[in-house]
This record gives C-alpha cells, structure tokens and sequence, in this order.
C-alpha cells in the first residue's frame, strides 16, 4: 500500500476517533478527555497536512529543483510537532482553569469506554504506520505513527487518572492528569520539531546504514584500490553517499568507469533508497577539502 492510502487511513481514523473522544468528553465533563480530543483534532490536521507534502514529495525533479521534492516530507513532520505543542498548551490552559474550579466527574464508565475504543483504533493505525515508514522511508509515515503512538500512552494514562480520581473522591486529579498529559504531549512535539529540522540540516546516514556502505566498500577494496572521503544525508525517502574510488593512474577509462558502475550498482542494491556517487582518481592524487579561505 503506498503512502498516500496510509494516510487517507489516518485522516478516517483521526475523523472517527475524534468523534468517540468529544462524546466522551461530554458525557463525563472531564477535561483530561477533552485533552484528548484536541489530541485527535491535531492527528486530522496533521494527516491532511501530511497527504499535502507526500504528493509533493512524490513529484519528478525540474529545472528548479534537479534533486527532486523529496525533503518536502520533513515539512510534515515539523508541522505536525508545532500542532502538537500547540494543542499542549491549550490542555494546559484547560486544566489550570479546572483546577481553579473543580467539577465532579459525571457517566464515567460511558466516558471511559468510548476513550478506549478510540486509543485501540489509535494503536492499529500506529503500528501500521510505522511498518509502512520503515519499508517506505517516510518521514511524514513516521511522524504520524508516532504521534499516535503519543495519543495512545496519553489516552492510557488519562483512563488510570480517571479511575484513580473517581475512586478517591478527588476531582483535582482530573486536572492534575491533564497538565501531566499537556508536559509530555509538548516534549514530544518538540522531539518531531528536531527531527525535521535536523533532516533537512543534511543529516548522515543511520549508523546502520552506513555499515552496510562500509561492507560493500570493503569487498572492493584492492591493494591498488582503496576509497574514502564518504559523506552521506537524508532527503525525506532518498538517501545520497559520495566518496572517492582511487585507481592505479595506467587504467584504460573505460575499465576505471566499468569499476565504478559496479561499486555503485552493489551500494544501491544494499541501501534501498540509495544514490551513490563516486568521483575517479588516481592512486597518487589526494583531493583536498575545508580549504581555510572557504572557512572565512
């Protein structure tokens, strides 16, 4: 299934689950729940943003964009952590004001049982999407099922407070979940924010990832061939590596590019996803980088 279905899975989700929780949350009044709502309201805007950056992502490469659209992904990763933060902050003014004013819970086991109907449709779609992101390379995909995974521990700590509130007899527990949910809901936006900014900083290669070049490289290797200055990044699904390949200076051109076509052939094979590219040198030329008057 391609991104694009993942996702139209996820706004459906996102639509019925946040219907499950605002009945819960107007059956029982209590604002934990209505924390969770919010949290579904993000999840459907996240999705629609999300459905928006993989269809651009997805576009060939043009005359102003020759290395394609594939970072727009990481858009969607950060739009969704500034959702996130949001919606903490908003749980967070919710619950300061429940605090000031506490109410008594009211049609707990209703309240509670739609919650958790909605965080079991939540779990499914998590675990989905993080297979999919793993086997896609997506980082909107990831972000979504992360998020959910979020919403799902969120939903699971507000049913405890709850039962933990209603069997004590203190509503100020209610409130009290809330700004606990409203702290870790914001530490998690804030963890995506990172991330996308981090991918499109040109973050290397998982260390994973870059094993496998270094195995593949070390099958080549010769007495007379040896590589280095490799760099590899990230661009949303694409993953680049450029090194150099140095050769004995007497090499027909023709069997030096036949060598190469072969090394870039088996990296790409061992890293989906992957685009080598290996500049040629003779065995006695160095290439020199981080020249001092490119550091001024």
């Amino acid at each position: 299934m391609t991104p694009r279905r993942y996702l139209l899975m996820s706004i459906a989700v996102a639509l019925a689950t946040m219907a499950l929780k605002a009945a819960a949350w107007w059956a029982t009044d209590a604002v934990s729940l209505l924390s969770d709502a919010l949290e579904s309201l993000v999840n459907l805007a996240g999705a629609l943003f999300a459905l928006t950056m993989v269809a651009l992502a997805a576009q060939p490469a043009d005359a102003e964009h020759p290395y394609g659209h594939h970072k727009a992904e990481y858009f969607s990763g950060g739009f969704e952590g500034l959702l996130i933060v949001a919606a903490g902050i908003g749980i967070a003014a919710a619950a300061v004001q429940r605090l000031l004013e506490p109410q008594p819970l009211q049609a707990l086991g209703l309240g509670l049982l739609l919650s958790c109907a909605s965080s079991v449709l939540h779990g499914l779609l998590a675990v989905a999407l993080l297979r999919a992101a793993r086997e896609h390379r997506s980082m909107a995909l990831e972000a979504g099922g992360k998020h959910l995974l979020v919403d799902v521990w969120t939903s699971v700590g507000v049913v405890l407070g709850l039962l933990a509130a209603k069997a004590s007899g203190w509503p100020w527990l209610d409130p009290l979940i809330a700004l606990l949910m409203a702290a870790h809901i914001g530490r998690e936006g804030f963890k995506l924010l990172h991330a996308a900014v981090d991918g499109l900083m040109d973050r290397a290669l998982e260390p994973e990832q870059c094993a496998q070049i270094e195995q593949v490289l070390a099958e080549f290797a010769h007495p007379t061939i040896r590589f280095d200055h490799l760099h590899t990044r990230r661009a949303g699904s694409r993953r680049y590596a450029d090194l150099h390949m140095h050769m004995p200076a007497s090499w027909s051109l023709g069997r030096a590019a036949a060598l190469r076509s072969a090394v870039e052939q088996a990296l790409m094979s061992a890293v989906p996803g992957l685009r080598a590219s290996i500049q040629l040198l003779p065995s006695d030329v160095e290439a020199h980088f981080d020249d001092p008057r490119d550091l001024k």
